[in-house]
Order: C-alpha cells, then sequence, then structure tokens
C-alpha cells in the first residue's frame, strides 16, 4: 500500500469517530432537556392543595374569567365535537405564582358538568404569574358527542 492509501483512511476513520462522537453529544444533550411533564411535576411539587385552609385564602383571590365571545365549537371529521376556550386569569393574592393549575368545565344549561379537564397554566403558558398580573389562558377541551 501506499502513503496516500493509509492517510486517506485515517482521514475516513477520524471523520467516522468525530461523527459518532458528535451524534452521541446531540443525544446527551436532547435527553437532559426535562419533558413538559417534568417541568409541571417540578412547579407544582410544593403546591398548596385542596382542601387547605391556605388553598381556601388564595383561591379568593385568583379570578377566573372565561371570555364567551370567544369560545368555539367545532365539529370534527370523526362526528365529534371540540370545544376551544378562551379566559383570563387574574392574581390578586400579593405574591407571584409560579405554578397554577387549574380545572375547566363545560357545563350544560342546568348547570351540570359535561367535560372536565385539568391544566397547569404556569409555567406551560407563562413562566410566573405576578401580583395583579392577568394572563390569557386558551385551551380545547374534545369528544363531545
Amino acid at each position: 500500500m501506499k502513503i496516500s492509501d493509509w492517510s486517506e483512511r485515517r482521514k475516513i476513520v477520524v471523520a467516522f469517530i468525530a461523527a459518532f462522537l458528535v451524534v452521541g453529544i446531540l443525544i446527551a444533550i436532547i435527553s437532559s432537556i426535562p419533558t413538559s411533564q417534568e417541568i409541571e411535576r417540578r412547579s407544582l411539587e410544593s403546591a398548596v392543595r385542596e382542601g387547605s385552609p391556605e388553598f381556601e385564602a388564595l383561591t379568593k383571590k385568583i379570578s377566573i374569567a372565561n371570555d364567551d365571545e370567544n369560545t368555539l365549537e367545532s365539529p370534527t371529521a370523526l362526528g365529534t365535537i371540540t370545544m376551544a376556550l378562551s379566559g383570563r386569569i387574574r392574581n390578586m393574592t400579593g405574591k407571584t405564582i409560579t405554578g397554577l393549575e387549574i380545572k375547566v368545565s363545560v357545563v350544560d344549561r342546568m348547570n351540570n358538568s359535561i367535560k372536565e379537564k385539568k391544566l397547569v397554566v404556569v409555567p406551560t403558558q407563562k413562566e410566573s404569574l405576578l401580583p395583579e398580573e392577568v394572563m390569557p389562558v386558551r385551551l380545547t377541551i374534545d369528544g363531545f358527542k
């Protein structure tokens, strides 16, 4: 073999090793990024839960208003209906909220709940909610018949 053949093979081997290392580093970086479920879980770890005295006091100071004008009902190709809801949440607690889970219900004319959905709006839709700040909330609820 000629010396140039060895140098060519060496370059190819080095290129493959470098590419393998780059792919490995990218996989490590991507796998270290937390999922949205992990972010939600972390933000609600020290949350005040329903049933505690502090929960009752705080819920009176968080205003959630539905925006009826922007509520949409859309039929799907499968014969079901999807509801797109929007509203506003106002923080009147005097504290910055870093984790907020809400339960949204669609009710019938008799005020009976038809469908419910729980979702974390802080930090998923906004990182935090400052005192007296208002944030818009948008969500969809699927599966109505």
